[in-house]
């Protein structure tokens, strides 16, 4: 299920405690998946079945800032279980920037 993103939209997982809020976002429609299960707005109930996939357990870090090449940055506001992902592809956590030298 593809869903437009824009900086500040919340949303949940369906299949573990994971929250996370939308850092920076290229306007497309974006297939957000959290566990292996699509990610849910605060309000919206979970699916009936809905179970964590074994594929993508690794897990989410509070505070930690995840992202791919197509210009996607999530915040995790709540760790969880399951791990991040665009379709079938995990959201890496992204690096601190070096600072440059102060000779």
């Amino acid at each position: 299920m593809a869903i437009e993103l824009k900086p500040g939209d919340r949303f949940r997982s369906a299949v573990c405690s994971t929250e996370i809020v939308v850092v920076k976002a290229s306007g497309d429609a974006v297939d957000l998946r959290c566990g292996g299960a699509a990610v849910l707005r605060p309000d919206e109930e979970a699916p009936d079945g809905a179970e964590l996939s074994a594929a993508h357990s690794a897990g989410s870090l509070i505070g930690k800032r995840y992202t791919d090449e197509a210009e996607l940055e999530i915040l995790c506001s709540k760790a969880g279980d399951g791990s991040l992902s665009v379709g079938d592809t995990d959201l890496v956590v992204k690096g601190a920037k070096p600072l440059p030298s102060s000779d």
